[in-house]
């Protein structure tokens, strides 16, 4: 127990968190226990444990689903973060140590928002192996990878593709600046990354089955580049929904644009005592409902 402002307050579980987590990921209670290992009782009695500490419902439940009320919202987000902290202090104490160097590729689609944060905690849960980090489009890395030039390789698996190891699922999505308006009468205005960009085939294929009109008016070979197109309101953009910048907003009216599997390329024959930590660390510090790890 813990003392606030003379108040006596229950300390929270991990284990409780830990399943709540889990819950709220597979979205249910069935699907949880199989992936903690333990029966739908018990699962179920461990959230009910969960609620009688915080001394809020957290799920409501039907007879053929759930769902996470508005404190079960507000609590996920800080399960989460206290679960990822005590995964890293763990690491810190009492895993292996882990050094070397490690020559990293990261497509840039990756990049505005969660790069930066998780690879500083890496840095500090991992401090003696030295990474090296590039970043850049998706089929310029794998030929850098591919060539010897960089060990590992995240980025996102072409359409049909089989080579890599899927890490999770990326959502793709319209993105516009919040007053963007489409231009009546005339083709729809398109920021860009060059030919070659999945999303970008991807995106002009759905327009033209759709029958819209459109013109890229802004091509960029950075990702922040067309993301300042977009957010300047000069045209649209297509992006990964996880990795969405600020003053960008998605644009639901347009034809859906489906997901993207991004994975793990290279050959970690020899490597895994570095490359397995990485990866680990990129599932927990993604994990969520629309980023799906694979098996």
């Amino acid at each position: 127990m813990s003392d606030l402002h003379g108040m006596r307050v229950p300390d929270l579980d991990l284990d409780l968190l830990r399943c709540f987590v889990t819950v709220a990921e597979r979205g249910g209670f069935t699907a949880a226990g199989q992936a903690l290992g333990l029966t739908q009782s018990a699962v179920s009695l461990k959230i009910k444990r969960l609620e009688e500490v915080v001394r809020r419902r957290v799920f409501e439940r039907t007879s053929r689903a759930i769902a996470l009320t508005r404190d079960g919202e507000t609590l996920l987000a800080y399960a989460r973060r206290i679960l990822a902290l005590n995964d890293e202090a763990v690491r810190r104490m009492v895993a292996p140590p882990v050094a070397g160097r490690l020559r990293l590729g990261v497509a840039d689609h990756f990049v505005p928002r969660n790069l930066a944060p998780l690879l500083a905690r890496f840095a500090r849960t991992y401090p003696e192996l030295r990474l090296e980090v590039e970043v850049g489009r998706s089929h310029e890395l794998r030929a850098a990878q591919e060539a010897g030039a960089l060990d590992l390789v995240l980025g996102k698996r072409r359409d049909g593709e089989t080579a890599g190891r899927p890490i999770w699922t990326e959502v793709i999505v319209w993105v516009a600046a919040p007053d963007w308006v489409a231009p009546e009468g005339r083709p729809l205005p398109l920021a860009m990354l060059p030919p070659g960009c999945m999303f970008r085939d991807r995106a002009l294929a759905a327009l033209a089955r759709a029958g819209l009109g459109f013109e890229v008016v802004y091509t960029s070979a950075s990702l922040l580049g067309v993301a300042a197109a977009a957010q300047a309101g000069f045209a649209l953009t297509v992006l990964g929904r996880s990795g969405l910048p600020p003053r960008l907003v998605e644009v639901a009216s347009l034809p859906p644009l489906g997901t993207a599997e991004m994975c793990v390329f290279g050959d970690t024959a020899g490597r895994s005592q570095l490359v397995e930590p990485l990866v680990g660390f990129i599932r927990e510090s993604l994990g969520g409902a629309e980023l799906a790890a694979a098996a």
